[in-house]
């Protein structure tokens, strides 16, 4: 399970990636840069302008290493895989689940309940932590208002009222956001979520750590047996990993809002790191991005105590883990979904 934790992040133009024995060597204008053995990677991914060659394709397949492919600027393009893994029969069932929708409304509440709940304890820590701060009158709130939510969502009795409150809860939460940025107030001012495209510096940098997140969770739906693209919350839409951003769900406050939230507060990225285009959309800039490639990794490679396996893992092994448990959940092995729950 350890590989899961290893991404190859590979941002550099004009990059080229072939296989040397048991390892992926990176080449930039015939110079070597980079030598990784193949067993520490769970996934490769390209930005831009970066080639592969088609003997480290074909191994990666047969490794069960997923190579994705993105613009210099994160938009996914295409991914390379081999064989599925898993039996037809835990994809059958959960093709079956997803069209039940007693069992749709099941887990859709238990992903919104987790989102909520986690982001309220986001909240609740940055209370803790500051609680003489500006806005601490409406971050108390707002966590009392989520705290609500998490009532209201049990109630819930289909799932288009559970994608009601879910967006509820997010404006209200991304409502108060700003409050949670104590540096650099102008250079990263948050008004509103903006995606496609990001309008300002926080947004890109949400969006880009969203689509890592993103990634991530899909290579470990695929790795325990299921679907990415047939979820519970989320829609099927061509091309969406539904049942991936159903499950990163857990993840967004805990894990890629806290990492934006320090690489902000902690000056590591800074204004000059974005530039704006003609359309009005915020890129950031190589450094910027490699930056946050860095520390999202090292953030994957700090330890937690998983609340319903009651064991300490790396925090990368955390989508796995639920990956996991969702696969055993859909098989029948437990009697429901535990989410991961941040405390």
């Amino acid at each position: 399970m350890k590989k899961f934790l290893n991404t190859l992040f590979v941002t550099t133009q004009g990059a080229y990636l072939n296989k040397e024995g048991e390892s992926v060597v990176v080449s930039v204008e015939q110079e070597v840069r980079l030598r990784v053995p193949m067993h520490t990677l769970g996934g490769i991914v390209c930005f831009g302008n970066v080639l592969c060659s088609p003997f480290l394709l074909g191994h990666c397949a047969q490794n069960r290493v997923g190579v994705s492919f993105l613009s210099q600027y994160g938009r996914f393009l295409a991914r390379v895989q081999g064989p599925v893994s898993g039996n037809v029969l835990l994809r059958r069932e959960q093709y079956r689940w997803a069209d039940d929708p007693s069992h749709t409304l099941a887990i859709a509440q238990t992903v919104v309940t987790a989102k909520i709940a986690n982001a309220r304890t986001t909240l609740q820590r940055a209370l803790r932590d500051r609680p003489e701060q500006s806005g601490a009158t409406e971050l108390r709130a707002a966590v009392l208002r989520m705290g609500r939510m998490l009532d209201e969502v049990k109630q819930c009795e289909d799932v288009d009222a559970v994608r009601g409150k879910e967006g509820d809860a997010g404006r209200i939460y991304f409502g108060i956001f700003d409050h949670l940025v104590t540096n650099q107030k102008e250079a990263f001012r948050f008004t509103e979520r903006s995606r496609r495209p990001p309008l300002d510096n926080l947004n890109a940098l949400l969006s880009f750590t969203y689509m890592l997140l993103a990634h991530d969770m899909v290579g470990a739906l695929e790795a325990v047996g299921l679907d990415p693209q047939v979820g519970f919350l989320h829609r099927d839409r061509s091309g969406r990993p539904s049942l991936a951003l159903d499950v990163m769900e857990e993840f967004r406050p805990f894990f890629a809002d806290r990492l934006v939230l320090s690489l902000v507060n902690l000056k590591q990225v800074q204004a000059k790191g974005f530039k704006r285009t003609e359309s009005g959309a915020v890129e950031m800039t190589d450094d910027t991005r490699k930056a946050l490639l860095v520390a999202y990794q090292k953030r994957k490679q700090e330890e937690i105590k998983h609340p319903f396996l009651d064991e300490t893992m790396p925090i990368g092994l955390l989508f796995h883990a639920q990956a996991m448990l969702l696969a055993r959940r859909l098989r029948g092995d437990l009697d429901a979904y535990p989410p991961f729950i941040w405390k």
